[in-house]
């Protein structure tokens, strides 16, 4: 792929060379036109793996969308712009641990290998750790719908890397549940196995912490509503994060810059 540095800017193609922007990458892009057909793709002997994977490209994508639904109401100024690819590069990861299926229909586990998750920053540039590194444990309830984020007393002068202006923060705990995804074979697409569980959510926040003084001791309790049973097939992903705001006659206004959130534990 052809990456253009020149003068020269233009729209669709120049002979076989087409022009093209790529998300969250500076500049311009230039690549051949041309290839085989969809009809080629979907039909011809000879793009059987090429199908394959695209099968379970798609499931992977579905799983790392039920991700990001899970989290969607902490993730605004917290993602970065190929966190949707990084998501589904690591469900393709889970995907081919699965050895009991054919190629093309291998489930996406999460539940069997969570391990790949623990600690994925939903900003790559922005660590939740470089942001924070005070103190916290979480414990979770017996029956998964439920956890506590404990935080103690910290100086976050010296514990947390505030951004110029910011006179608050406060932490963030927040539970999803994220569903198995498995081929079906009757409608040809991956689909959950616990739909009414999946995408389940809880956020809680702190208080509002100034930045200048030593904090109180927080308890923060995210709790799935409804009271749902969690079953075998889906996992509980605990995330925690911390947002900087700037307090201005007792109004808070959240920070564009220096907020970060992780998932720090699954059960």
């Amino acid at each position: 792929m052809a990456r253009q540095t020149g003068a020269l800017k233009y729209t669709g193609t120049i002979g076989d060379i087409r022009h093209f922007k790529i998300k969250g990458l500076k500049g311009s892009f230039a690549g051949l036109i041309g290839g085989p057909t969809a009809e080629q793709i979907a039909t011809a002997p000879e793009f059987a793996r090429t199908r394959e994977n695209m099968n379970e490209f798609g499931g992977c994508a579905l799983t790392g969308k039920a991700i990001r639904v899970g989290f969607a109401s902490v993730l605004s100024n917290m993602a970065d712009p190929q966190v949707t690819g990084r998501l589904t590069a690591i469900m393709k990861k889970i995907n081919l641990e699965d050895g009991s299926e054919a190629r093309g229909q291998r489930a996406v586990l999460v539940s069997a290998v969570p391990n790949y998750l623990v600690d994925f920053e939903f900003n790559r540039f922005k660590s939740f750790d470089g942001a924070i590194n005070a103190p916290m444990t979480i414990t979770p309830t017996a029956g998964r719908d439920s956890s506590t984020l404990d935080v103690p007393i910290f100086n976050p002068l010296n514990n947390t890397n505030i951004p110029a202006g910011a006179t608050h923060f406060r932490i963030i705990n927040a539970i999803a549940v994220i569903s198995d995804y498995a081929y079906n074979p009757t409608t040809k697409v991956y689909e959950a196995t616990d739909p009414t569980l999946d995408k389940l959510s809880a956020v809680a926040f702190s208080d509002y912490l100034p930045v200048n003084a030593l904090t109180t001791v927080q308890s923060v309790v995210a709790t799935l509503p409804g009271t749902p049973t969690m079953t075998a097939s889906v996992s509980v992903l605990n995330a925690v994060g911390i947002e900087f705001y700037q307090e201005v006659n007792g109004n808070y206004y959240k920070f564009n810059q220096g907020n970060a959130m992780k998932i720090k534990q699954i059960f």
